[in-house]
């Protein structure tokens, strides 16, 4: 009976931490992005100092949930008069939108990887959005295309300047 007990106790707890919100490890973490610029070059860049709500468990999909935001603040392409140039009115307006944001609305298994579907917020305008991911050893790595010019991201510079979508990868590490 007290073995019986202690192996009760034992899944239970388990049961628990399993379904419990992972930390963020926010200077592992980041989001990065590659856009066409003049038709000619890749500009690359990320964001860092990922926050929120990190909540996966490949064995309970339906309570699986993501509530995450990046700093707009921290873009950096390298190149510091282009970085203070995405920060500005032009581009993601970093004085009046502090984040960017992502929650997810369902979590599903699709093939060989996950899919979450979701709300993106950027700009104070917000869009479902679909990330494929894949999640191993504690690190979730989804990438998707954005049409920046939904969003309303540099919506002067046309599509030459600055492609019209980027490439996005999110990688969270969490604990």
């Amino acid at each position: 009976m007290k073995t019986l007990f202690s192996i009760i106790l034992f899944v239970s707890t388990l049961g628990i931490s399993l379904f419990q919100n992972q930390t963020i490890d926010k200077k592992a973490s980041h989001v990065s992005f590659k856009i066409s610029n003049l038709g000619l070059n890749t500009v690359k860049g990320t964001f860092q100092n990922m926050t929120g709500t990190f909540n996966f468990n490949p064995n309970n999909l339906e309570n699986s949930n993501f509530d995450i935001c990046i700093e707009a603040t921290t873009i950096n392409t390298g190149n510091n008069k282009r970085d203070e140039h995405l920060k500005s009115a032009d581009f993601f307006n970093v004085e009046k939108y502090l984040e960017i944001c992502f929650k997810s609305t369902s979590v599903i298994k699709h093939d060989n990887h996950y899919l979450t579907k979701g709300n993106l917020t950027i700009l104070g305008v917000t869009k479902m959005v679909e990330i494929p991911f894949e999640f191993a050893n504690n690190i979730f790595t989804g990438t998707f295309e954005l049409e920046r010019l939904d969003y309303g991201i540099g919506e002067d510079t046309g599509t030459f300047m600055v492609g019209s979508t980027a490439k996005i990868t999110i990688t969270s590490v969490v604990n």
